[in-house]
């Protein structure tokens, strides 16, 4: 499973860009189970902090919509610590099975659904609080995954996606991998190599972002550099 997951991203990772013109980039096979064991072994930790952050934002017993969830780990922290209404939306059949497998072994009730951001099966006006880390550079139809996320949320409510930033520096990878993720031998060569030659590729920088945000039904919100990666917050 090691070198298969290995020689699957790296087979798609010089298409990301082409790929994403027939659709949002999901993981699937044998790469959506590696990714899941990679973020229950070394990132439940990065999930927690997510979910706080989330719970400092919503009322209580409040609406939490996770765009492309992977695994589900961030829902299922977030549901660990309120009656929060949980749902998750993955493009990945894969992680869809998985997550809702991963939510059942912790006893929470997340919902976890099957979908694309571009068309996100809620109705208007339901949700106190979106999330995205890590995926809003492998949607195809951007504005429309903004689009759909501001019609989802309630007045006032807010949106926040976490995203590697295209202007990161190698160095910054190179220390993050080392120092947050505490990875090392051909785990860390690999990871390293994903992160400068495959998600960094497709990533955003912070004023193709701020562009976007401007296009949008938000129109305005807080773009800002942080570690690796851009911290976008929005309100509605």
């Amino acid at each position: 499973h090691f070198f298969a997951a290995r020689c699957s991203l790296f087979g798609s990772s010089c298409h990301m860009n082409f790929l994403r013109r027939f659709g949002d980039v999901g993981i699937r096979g044998v790469l959506a189970r590696w990714y899941d064991g990679n973020v229950r072994a070394r990132r439940l930790e990065e999930m927690r902090g997510y979910a706080r952050e989330v719970v400092q934002r919503l009322p209580q017993g409040g609406t939490v919509l996770e765009v492309a969830p992977g695994p589900g780990y961030l829902s299922i922290e977030l549901a660990k610590m309120g009656p929060y209404r949980v749902t998750g939306l993955d493009i990945s059949e894969d992680f869809v099975a998985i997550a809702s497998r991963n939510a059942r072994e912790a006893g929470v009730p997340v919902k976890f659904v099957q979908g694309s951001v571009a068309q996100i099966p809620l109705d208007s006006n339901t949700v106190d609080m979106v999330i995205c880390t890590a995926a809003f550079k492998n949607f195809q139809e951007p504005l429309a995954a903004l689009n759909e996320m501001h019609r989802v949320l309630r007045p006032e409510a807010s949106a926040l996606i976490v995203d590697m930033n295209h202007s990161v520096s190698n160095q910054k990878l190179d220390e993050y991998v080392r120092t947050e993720m505490k990875m090392e031998g051909m785990d860390a060569v690999f990871i390293k190599l994903m992160f400068k030659y495959f998600l960094r590729r497709g990533a955003y920088t912070k004023q193709g972002i701020e562009q976007l945000v401007a296009e949008s039904s938000f129109r305005k919100g807080s773009v800002l550099e942080e570690g690796i990666g851009l911290k976008v917050e929005l309100r509605k």
